[in-house]
């Protein structure tokens, strides 16, 4: 009898593990992106070019559960301002020789109606990690030319800047800030399923 149960045991942990649909990121379909208010008044849009990151999920459709691992290299920031782009990469703000990647690992993606999501997990950029969570609208799913399944993804957020030590900042004359505290992210990823071996 002990032997049955655990034979079912070891089959119920064996096609939950084949269950589980990995997924890589399309970058050449994704994007991932920034924005901050720059005195006061106005706004500053920014992109990361190099990112990679691991997804799986129950099956095509269900997220829920989802895992999901995102990388991103903070030396790849471009806000289409060379001087700009070079202070963002120093000891001011992501400091990119010291810390050369922001790392997002989930916790949790739980489904809150229709396609919307909470997608909870641990962000690490510089020598901080902190818990965020992200609101996360599922696209749907469709098969392309060549027989590959994709799923696709809208990501996004807010983060305090001050939280991860990016201290730097400039005061106005009247006193408001050069740079938001506040930073909203938000990505859009296309994912392609990875084919069985």
């Amino acid at each position: 009898m002990k032997t049955a149960r655990l034979m079912a045991l070891v089959a119920l942990f064996s096609a939950a593990t084949f269950a589980q649909v990995n997924w890589g990121v399309d970058k050449s379909h994704s994007n991932v992106m920034f924005n901050v208010t720059h005195m006061v008044i106005s706004e500053v849009t920014g992109f990361f070019k190099a990112y990679d990151g691991k997804f799986s999920s129950k099956s095509d459709a269900d997220w829920n559960g989802a895992q999901i691992d995102f990388t991103i290299e903070t030396k790849s920031i471009f806000t289409d301002n060379e001087k700009r782009d070079d202070h963002l990469r120093s000891d001011d703000f992501f400091n990119a020789e010291k810390y050369p990647s922001i790392v997002f690992k989930s916790k949790s993606m739980k489904k809150e109606s229709g396609n919307k999501y909470k997608l909870t997990g641990d962000l690490t950029i510089r020598d901080v990690t902190k818990q965020v969570t992200l609101d996360v609208d599922f696209k749907g799913n469709v098969k392309d030319g060549w027989g590959n399944e994709r799923a696709a993804f809208r990501i996004k957020g807010s983060v305090n800047r001050l939280d991860f030590n990016f201290k730097w900042n400039a005061l106005l004359e009247t006193g408001g800030a050069v740079v938001g505290k506040d930073v909203e992210i938000a990505a859009n990823i296309q994912l392609i399923k990875e084919k069985k071996k």
